[in-house]
């Protein structure tokens, strides 16, 4: 007869007591789970850390009396090779990644499915790293460059911009573009306007900044 593997052992700290429940009645009627013990605040589950013998943390960050990072903080100093799953309502980056710099492996939402956050625990223990599709975009967004903004400047701004850039004179840049002086001028006074600027070295250091002088 095949030898049945052990079951993921489980240990939840979660302060809202109706969730808590929830969550450990549906660990309990999983036949590859067992819920090893459930704390409701961060004192007691930080004893059930401290305790050992888990494969799995599901830990909320908003608990009564601290906060679930330090948690995930003292599971993965301890016993780094137990998996932490964040569970929680928390769903702005600097939480998810605070979560992950302190080493959480994976991230879901109170508001997804239990069915979820069941296949959330198994995928975890299988050495995956599940986040809520909500978590992802927010992740993905920030990571990904804005999108190119159109230059501020006129197309002739831009020209006298680039060769002041090159070390020309005002009168030199009037003559090389075939403009009279006091137009440069004008010019000039334009580009300090729309770049908020009040010098030559001040508009060309915001140009390079902003990728409009660049070759």
């Amino acid at each position: 007869m095949p030898v049945s593997a052990a079951p993921i052992r489980i240990i939840l700290t979660e302060d809202d007591p109706a969730l808590r429940v929830h969550l450990g009645d549906a660990i309990a009627s999983e036949a590859d789970m067992l819920l090893a013990g459930s704390a409701a605040n961060l004192a007691d589950g930080a004893a059930l850390v401290a305790r050992g013998g888990y494969d799995v943390l599901l830990c909320d960050l908003g608990l009564p009396d601290g906060s679930g990072i330090d948690l995930i903080r003292q599971s993965a100093q301890r016993w780094p090779e137990a998996d932490v799953l964040v569970v929680t309502m928390f769903a702005d980056q600097d939480k998810v990644l605070a979560s992950i710099m302190a080493g959480a492996r994976g991230y879901v939402l109170k508001g997804d499915a239990m069915a979820e956050a069941l296949a959330a625990i198994r995928a975890v223990h299988a050495g995956g790293s599940p986040i809520s599709p909500t978590i992802a975009r927010q992740l993905l967004r920030r990571i990904q460059p804005a999108p190119a903004q159109p230059s501020p400047l006129s197309d002739r701004e831009l020209e006298l911009l680039r060769l002041l850039a090159r070390g020309f004179s005002y009168a030199e840049c009037a003559g090389l573009l075939g403009l009279s002086a006091h137009t440069v001028a004008s010019h000039v006074k334009n580009i300090y306007r729309k770049l908020e600027v009040n010098s030559r070295a001040e508009a060309l250091y915001e140009a390079n900044v902003l990728g409009l002088i660049q070759p």
